[in-house]
């Protein structure tokens, strides 16, 4: 309703609006004036009926005969001598009959009114936003028509930049040449541009009242809201305002159907806002940059160049556009190759003092050439040198020779070369530089600020690095961190803050962070009373407030850490818990009001340096979603595989929270980028060194906040990563332990049985292998230039806690002993070997689940006796199997993991096969309490048959880790997902048939057993073939006892089937099988099919993505195997409670590296980065595409250099011909001297060689 309501004052339709308007602008009139001539000046050429300023006769109160009506006879016309000021009488809102667009404002002024009061006016009460760049369009007036390629500069050049910075673009604002161009191409880019553009293009224009056609039709001294404008032959060019002008500003200075009266004004208000400052998306931090842009013109364009010139306002001349424009640039380029002579420039009125008479002579001859007939030539050749002067505030630019595409570039390029003049002092630039930000333009960036010509400080870097990370310009980031921003001195805590709360109230971050927040100040009631937040914007903070004071209603790093938390859940410790003085146990309340109190405190950890800025900076842009920005921060961040892998995770988990699908999918995208990089770095590390690249996996990373490269990857759900050979080596070495990986598995069958053979050589070991290892870890660890000094031997990686232990200590003996000294008795060494391997207690397990399902079919067959002769011993047996396995979820969901007890059991019944152990366990002992009572025996042995079926399909886990039958597993879980939507449809179909059946034939059976079954039962089967016809087709009925009573019915009698709408049931009963039989049956095969041909391609890599969960459960399992687990278990219990050992296991395959060892490890993961960035992009640079662009710009510069040569041989064939005429003035000399008798040649004259000698005749 309220936006309803605005609109309708916008638009200015009804009474409300109109009454607003006018008492808004009511002071208009007693501040604005208009100008009208008060002395009549005879026009020589209109017999007297006309004055000089173009009114008529009886249109004036006097007839001036003097000046002032002194002695003298005025003989010209003078705005501020004949005329006088008046109340303006025409201002308000403008509506254009038949234009279908919001009102346009508009404004009779007098040509004296002071520009302050119409910027104010124009920005403060019509509403026309700041403006970030003012392009004043001039020439081209009147009926001359622009040039195609004038029209597409217009179009694709000028109107795109304006609309890309949100520009004002002044120009004539009338339905003629340039102006009309310039209107019809902000219509365009307007109707192209989404309604919801922040940056709209303001088109203003400023014309001369007097030569405004039908402008009666704006006149009333109270204004007009809004004024009906009528436009007449809108086809062809007229002297109407054009309806595609945001406002209108109709300069007076006293005159009818003369142009030139506004050229003063406009002057005066382009160097009032020039001086303005409104920065780049309202920081407010720089000047507004204003552009003259020259097209076309005649000879009045000079004194108006050289009136904005005189200001230091740059030019942009558009060469090949007209007399004017042409006449300036063929003057800046042939007294530029003249010799230069010191002159000074001229002032009005006056020439130029100095020696070089040529260029004076130069210039005369131009302008006499380009416009002649002129009067006050000297005059003319003044205002030339004088625009010349000042030659560094001009920008040419040549339309014919370079592209519309290109006319940003030049626009910017004109506005740096006018600002920077020839400075080198990097304060004077950094407002430019700030322009070259907001624009987005690091090309000119480099070329005009960073080419080694001015020296930049920090300080002078720090606000334009700020604007170029808010406003998403990753160029301009790398382009400051290259040039003299040390990003440790950059990035503090409370920058960190400020950069977060820079967030667009439309993304999702934003909306994470604002309820983080919000959750906070409830809390901070029992604290200090704290200034309430602006709920409008609870998170914004402008970038310059990074000193205010800390409040605790600010957005703070606690709220980031908290939205980390939730995104990457219990992979890695909280973030910036280190700055904020934070215990990791500290509960959510407790940690809020301390960050409230040291928040109202004196907030020191806001100056401190933020100990990991690439990767804090990384967290930023991912969370946001810039792709191009967090690629840069992932390039420069350390730990390059986790890093990825972080933000992949990161990215997918908003894509879940993300709402817009545009957003959604962006995200996704991204986070597959980030995967593949991962893969990516990793190979080219697993290419380079085998044993790093294992370290690199398992590495504990104290940027990250102590997860590893796998946590991460299984987090993210990154199958690709998993996929990769090196990954899988690791993986097959965790799985395998000692013995080798090639070991069939019959072998370790027998020696599962038969253990004695483990101490013979029908399994291979890796003892050798690891000796050597040993012995080279010894050697190197305290060699800096080792190339493999990470190597880590399997007791580092996959061994418990003891055997680490054991192992150290080991080391630790062996300074002063022989190796073979430090090995364990073999007998032992061989025994830890086999069973304390990942892969003997899944065999172990899968052998004794066999005999647990063995034992439990026989028991449910054979020995499964009632109470009071049951339960048997056998039964017992496989009760207290059971409780092992109970015993053993227990401590995979209590005692793994080293999360809180109700993250673990969130974390254990996510997993699909958890649920179903839970489920057969809950089966299992309903069963087992019922079957102990008489009454409940049988209800206790059904439980236990679908207990039975639950524990037997807990086989398909169990078979997952195969090679050949996983990915079946993997295609077959896909598919009954595919059928739970079969069964739906199905389900649609059978009650609507099943209802109707049922209702037809048996209408009067009311037993419900009977009524479920016809209505679901009986139609399920009929898909399989199953019709009962005797029932269903009264033709086809046998005599069989039956009633049509409903109390025989419900004492069990058979009902007997209505015959009544037997024709319906047949027909019912065909639709049915035709759509369940034909079409759902064939939906469903299509289902199954597409499933089967799209996880196929896949199939390999989701079974390696899942096979690293069975490992890790096998890896953390104790070695014995239900029943016999109880003893494994029976010992964890004594260490842990009793003896109070901490166990290593909770955390899988973790390896904490420090020191050298983690400082040379990410040395050469960086090292791999830079190999793999290097590679990519020189694969880049070969690519097709980028050959194109190559050859596109040497093309583009061939054809530059090919003009300037036609530009060199015109100039060439005019110096030929000057030549030419000097030898004919010289020979035409000599022959006078020679006829003469002045003087008397001592010799004779000297003969002309010829350059070519004629070869002789023949």
């Amino acid at each position: 309703m309220k936006e309803a309501e605005k609109g309708n004052d916008a638009g200015g339709g009804g009474k409300d609006g109109t009454r607003k308007s006018e008492k808004d602008q009511s002071w208009v009139p007693k501040i604005i004036k208009k100008r009208v001539c008060t002395a009549f000046v005879e026009d020589s050429f209109s017999n007297g009926a006309l004055c000089q300023c173009g009114g008529a006769r009886e249109m004036h109160s006097s007839i001036a005969t003097g000046d002032y009506f002194g002695a003298a006879i005025v003989s010209q016309w003078a705005s501020v001598q004949h005329s006088s000021e008046y109340p303006t009488d025409a201002f308000g809102e403008l509506e254009f009959a038949g234009a279908g667009r919001r009102h346009s404002n508009f404004l009779r002024l007098s040509c004296d009114t002071a520009p302050q009061i119409v910027y104010d006016l124009m920005t403060a009460h019509w509403g026309v936003p700041a403006p970030n760049l003012v392009v004043s369009v001039v020439g081209g007036e009147g009926k001359e028509v622009p040039k195609p390629w004038v029209r597409e500069v217009l179009r694709q050049g000028l109107v795109r930049a304006a609309q890309s910075t949100g520009a004002w673009i002044f120009a004539g604002g009338l339905r003629e040449g340039v102006g009309r161009c310039i209107g019809e191409a902000v219509r365009d880019h307007g109707t192209a541009a989404s309604s919801v553009s922040q940056n709209k293009v303001i088109a203003v224009g400023v014309a001369p009242w007097g030569l405004v056609h039908n402008r009666q039709q704006l006149v009333n001294p109270q204004g007009r809201f809004p004024a009906r404008y009528y436009v007449q032959n809108t086809s062809r060019d007229s002297r109407c305002l054009d309806n595609n002008y945001q406002a209108f500003l109709l300069v007076d200075d006293g005159s009818v159907g003369r142009r030139g009266g506004e050229m003063g004004f406009r002057a005066n208000l382009e160097d009032y806002i020039s001086h303005q400052r409104t920065g780049i998306w309202g920081s407010g931090s720089i000047e507004i940059p204003v552009l003259c842009m020259l097209i076309s013109g005649d000879v009045s364009m000079l004194e108006r160049v050289d009136l904005s010139l005189r200001k230091a306002t740059p030019w942009l001349v558009l060469k090949g556009s007209g007399p004017a424009a042409d006449l300036i640039c063929e003057l800046l380029d042939e007294l530029s190759a003249m010799p230069k002579s010191p002159t000074s420039p001229p002032a009005d009125g006056e020439g130029v003092d100095g020696p070089n008479m040529e260029q004076r002579e130069r210039v005369r001859d131009r302008i006499s050439k380009a416009f002649p007939g002129e009067a006050d030539l000297e005059k003319l050749v003044d205002r030339a040198l004088s625009i010349y002067q000042n030659r560094d505030l001009i920008t040419v630019f040549h339309g014919e020779q370079e592209g519309a595409e290109d006319f940003d570039t030049v626009l910017l390029k004109a506005l740096v070369r006018a600002c920077k003049r020839v400075s080198s002092d990097a304060s004077e630039n950094i407002e430019e530089l700030k322009l070259a930000v907001a624009w987005n333009r690091v090309d000119i960036a480099k070329s005009e600020f960073f080419n080694g010509d001015i020296e930049w400080r920090y300080e002078d870097l720090e606000n334009s690095m700020t604007d170029a990370l808010v406003n998403d310009k990753p160029q301009f980031v790398r382009l400051f961190t290259e040039n003299g921003l040390n990003i440790l001195d950059y990035l503090t805590n409370q920058r960190l803050e400020s950069l977060y709360s820079s967030l667009s109230d439309s993304s999702l971050v934003y909306t994470l962070l604002q309820r983080k927040l919000s959750e906070r100040q409830g809390v901070a009631s029992n604290l200090a009373p704290v200034p309430a937040p602006d709920p409008s914007t609870p998170l914004k903070s402008p970038i310059s407030s990074i000193t205010d004071p800390c409040l605790a209603n600010e957005l703070s790093l606690y709220e980031v850490s908290r939205v980390l938390w939730d995104i990457l859940g219990d992979v890695c410790q909280p973030f910036y818990f280190g700055p904020l003085r934070l215990d990791h146990g500290a509960s959510t309340r407790k940690a809020m009001k301390q960050v409230n109190k040291l928040l109202l405190g004196e907030c020191s950890y806001k100056d401190q340096r933020c100990l990991s800025p690439w990767a804090s900076l990384f967290i930023w842009a991912v969370l946001q979603n810039r792709s191009e920005m967090a690629i840069f921060f992932w390039e420069m961040a350390g730990e390059s595989v986790l890093s990825a892998l972080s933000g992949c995770k990161i990215l997918r988990e908003l894509s879940k929270m993300e709402n817009e699908t545009e957003s959604k999918l962006a995200m996704k995208e991204l986070a597959q980028r980030f995967e593949n990089l991962a893969h990516d770095v990793f190979s080219e590390c697993y290419r380079n060194s085998e044993s790093r690249s294992f370290s690199l996996l398992i590495r504990k990373s104290p940027l990250w906040a102590g997860t590893t490269c796998l946590q991460m990857a299984i987090a993210a759900d990154a199958r690709l990563f998993f996929s990769h050979d090196g990954v899988q080596a690791l993986l097959s070495q965790i799985w395998w332990g000692d013995m080798e990986s090639c070991t069939k598995v019959w072998k370790l069958v027998i020696s599962f049985f038969f253990p004695p053979l483990i101490y013979s050589n029908l399994i291979s070991f890796r003892e050798q292998e690891e000796d050597q290892k040993i012995e080279e870890l010894f050697h190197r660890r305290d060699s800096l230039d080792a190339d493999d000094a990470t190597v880590y031997s399997l007791a580092d990686i996959l061994h418990t806690k003891e055997d680490a232990e054991e192992y150290n200590a080991l080391r630790d003996k062996s300074k002063g002993a022989s190796l073979s000294s430090q090995k364990r008795p073999f007998v032992f060494h061989r025994w830890r070997q086999f069973w304390f391997s990942p892969v003997t207690s899944f065999l172990g397990n899968v052998l004794m689940y066999f005999l647990f399902l063995f034992l439990f079919a026989y028991i449910l067959l054979v020995d499964f006796k009632p109470p009071p002769k049951g339960p048997t011993s056998m039964e017992l047996v496989l009760y207290f199997w059971v409780f092992t396995l109970v015993c053993e979820e227990i401590r995979q969901s209590f005692y793994v993991g080293t999360t809180a007890v109700f993250q673990k059991t969130r974390l254990y019944i996510q997993d699909i096969w958890n649920k179903c152990d839970l489920t057969a366990i809950l089966l299992f002992s309903l069963g087992l309490i019922c079957r102990m009572f008489p009454w409940s025996y049988k209800f206790g042995r059904s439980m236990m048959c679908l207990t039975y079926m639950v524990f037997t399909m807990r086989l398909i886990h169990i078979f997952a880790v195969h090679k050949q039958m996983g990915p079946k597993i993997i295609i077959v879980g896909k598919m009954v997902k595919d059928l739970f939507f079969f069964l739906f449809f199905l389900g649609v179909w059978l009650m609507a048939y099943g209802v109707a059946n049922q209702a037809l034939i048996y209408s009067y059976d009311s037993r419900p057993g009977w009524i479920f079954r016809r209505v679901f039962y009986r139609p399920y089967m009929h898909i399989y073939g199953q019709i009962p016809l005797d029932e269903i087709d009264a033709d086809k009925r046998s005599e069989i006892e039956c009633t049509s009573n409903a109390t025989l019915i419900q004492e069990g009698m058979e009902a007997c089937p209505q015959s009544d709408a037997n024709w319906l049931v047949l027909i019912l009963l065909s639709v049915y099988l035709l759509v369940t039989n034909i079409l759902l049956v064939n939906l469903l095969i299509a289902m199954f099919s597409y499933t089967f041909n799209k996880v196929q391609e896949h199939s390999d890599v989701h079974w390696k993505f899942q096979r690293y969960n069975l490992i890790v459960e096998y890896h953390s399992r104790p070695c014995l195997a239900p029943p016999f687990i109880i003893l494994s278990h029976l010992h964890l219990f004594i260490k842990r409670n009793i003896r109070k050992v901490p166990s290593v296991k909770i955390t899988h395959f973790v390896l904490e590296i420090r020191g050298r060892k983690a400082s040379r490890l990410n040395t050469w993961e960086s090292t791999q980065k830079e190999n793999l960035l290097s590679i990519q992009n020189k694969k880049q640079r070969e690519s097709d595409t980028e050959r194109i662009k190559r050859t596109s710009s040497k093309v583009d510069s061939v054809l530059k250099q090919m003009v300037e040569i036609r530009d060199h041989d015109r100039r060439l064939r005019n110096l030929e011909s000057e030549l030419e005429y000097c030898s004919s003035i010289l020979s035409w000399m000599a022959d006078s001297l020679s006829k003469s008798n002045l003087i008397k040649p001592p010799r004779p004259p000297p003969t002309r060689r010829d350059s070519v000698i004629s070869s002789p005749s023949c």
